[in-house]
């Protein structure tokens, strides 16, 4: 999978569960400051991300995740460090 990918499938997921429009989900927007997602909207879509991947992402990992561009970063070097662009 490579990065754009997986920051569709984030943008997705994003658009689905939080009614937001897709050209306000870029890699630098910030769950809670310009999505006003909490954290258990953050948890759902991580959630989403291992079941559809199959990685497992630590909780202590997730915790630090701000940005869009920062949970893809994470699944991303799960998966191996397939970093496409």
């Amino acid at each position: 999978m490579t990065r754009e990918e997986l920051i569709e499938a984030v943008r997705s997921h994003l658009v689905e569960e939080l009614d937001v429009d897709p050209s306000a989900v870029t890699e630098a927007t910030n769950f809670r400051d310009d999505l006003d997602a909490d954290s258990l909207d953050l948890y759902t879509l991580l959630q989403e991300l291992e079941d559809t991947h199959g990685v497992r992402l630590a909780d202590e990992d997730v915790a630090k995740i701000e940005t869009v561009g920062q949970a893809v970063d994470l699944v991303l070097a799960k998966l191996g460090g397939e970093q496409g662009s």
